[in-house]
């Protein structure tokens, strides 16, 4: 594994940048798509929000100033481009964000790259009803296992406002996973 300043380092210098990028992308791109896919829930607009987020930070590792770890940053870009992503595309549909999240869903059942039982089909839509603050938590805390200094330094919110949304979200699934 290539030290992390090594690979930035990397990035920033012409000559090394393609290599650089290169192993960027294959060190980081599965996790990113299950960040995406998790928001998304679709594997084709999932790739292409990968895609995107892999396109800016490309654009902008010249700006990237190491106060948080370079994960972190992509993570919050990955975690921006499929907020904006949903947005344009609940405005394009003519729909609100929660009609969107229902027509998504719909979707994922006939999703063929969907994995999922009947479990895992039930708890996705449970997630969904979650207000958008308390998906991303607990997406970030209960499948990527991230721990709250992480999380915070992402979504650059106070461990303690986390903590709080993540107990809400996992009460709120509690309650839906029970009727």
């Amino acid at each position: 594994m290539i030290k992390e300043q090594t690979l930035i380092d990397n990035l920033k210098q012409t000559e090394t940048q393609a290599k650089a990028f290169e192993v960027l992308v294959n060190t980081y791109k599965e996790r990113l798509y299950w960040h995406i896919r998790r928001m998304v829930l679709n594997h084709n607009d999932a790739d292409d929000v990968l895609q995107n987020t892999f396109i800016k930070v490309y654009r902008n590792i010249g700006n990237f100033k190491g106060e948080s770890k370079l994960y972190s940053w992509m993570y919050r870009i990955a975690t921006n481009e499929s907020l904006s992503f949903l947005q344009l595309k609940s405005k394009k549909m003519g729909i609100d964000s929660v009609e969107l999240q229902e027509t998504l869903l719909n979707n994922l059942e006939s999703d063929v790259y969907f994995e999922g039982d009947e479990i895992q089909l039930k708890l996705q839509k449970a997630i969904a009803t979650l207000p958008k603050k308390q998906k991303l938590v607990f997406n970030m805390r209960y499948f990527d296992e991230m721990k709250y200094q992480k999380i915070s330094e992402i979504l650059e919110t106070s461990v303690g406002a986390l903590k709080a949304s993540y107990h809400l979200a996992t009460k709120k699934l509690e309650a839906y996973l029970k009727e």
